[in-house]
């Protein structure tokens, strides 16, 4: 029987730029920006305080500037402008939808957006807005996986819900192994000794040591979001 309230009261979201480039090779796609706004709608409409971290490689990918020859510091500070950039269009496009959003970066750029502050963020979250988290962690050599774990931390979150392409964590890669399967869960340890790569490797140690479950789901399957939310087997658990 399918829980009748959310399972969770506080989320971290990570959702990547890519996530918003739908079927575009590029930038931001509006039909998308709406979908993924439509599904977090539906969750904070349940009463769960929602903070969200997004990336930026739908506009541009730090790491890529060093095969390029660029300065790695240089590239990723780029990439944490153009988590900006996805913040700001996806806080205009909740406002749109009637959901009420404050964007807070890690770097001072208080003309177009207020700096992170802790304390205000969980104020914000306690008065049912949902936080937009940019700029990652501010540091380069720091994913936005990094900043999710972080900033999920920092919050008070009870669960980190990474937002991917696929529908979970599986036992090989399935578009090349017909015979693989989805874990419905996995502890920290399995997933560190079957070598999963569910995030980058320092946001994986900080969660598992602030024993922080992830839950890894498909952000392009209508309702999977709400699904997970609410206690469902949606996605793939990892916990301690």
């Amino acid at each position: 029987m399918a829980a009748d309230k959310p399972a969770f009261r506080r989320i971290l979201l990570k959702l990547s730029g890519e996530a918003l480039m739908g079927d575009d090779a590029y930038g931001i796609n509006t039909v998308m920006l709406g979908t993924i706004v439509a599904e977090i709608k539906a969750v904070v409409d349940l009463g769960v305080e929602m903070a969200i971290v997004i990336g930026g490689g739908n506009i541009f990918r730090g790491v890529a500037g060093t095969a390029t020859g660029m300065d790695r510091a240089t590239a990723d500070y780029m990439g944490m402008l153009a988590t900006v950039m996805n913040a700001m269009a996806l806080s205009d496009a909740m406002r749109q939808a009637g959901l009420n959003a404050r964007v807070q970066s890690a770097l001072n750029i208080e003309q177009v957006i207020e700096p992170y502050i802790r304390g205000k963020a969980i104020r914000y979250l306690e008065e049912g807005k949902v936080v937009i988290f940019a700029a990652g962690t501010g540091n380069p050599f720091f994913t936005t996986d990094t900043a999710a774990a972080l900033r999920g931390s920092e919050i008070g979150a009870e669960i980190v819900l990474k937002a991917t392409k696929v529908d979970g964590i599986y036992s090989a890669d399935p578009k090349k192994d017909k015979s693989a399967t989805r874990f419905s869960k996995i502890s920290f340890d399995d997933a560190i000794g079957r070598d999963l790569k569910v995030m980058d490797g320092t946001a994986f140690a900080l969660c598992r040591d602030q024993k922080l479950p992830i839950n890894v789901f498909s952000i392009f399957t209508p309702g999977a979001l709400k699904r997970v939310v609410m206690g469902e087997d949606e996605g793939t658990l990892v916990h301690c």
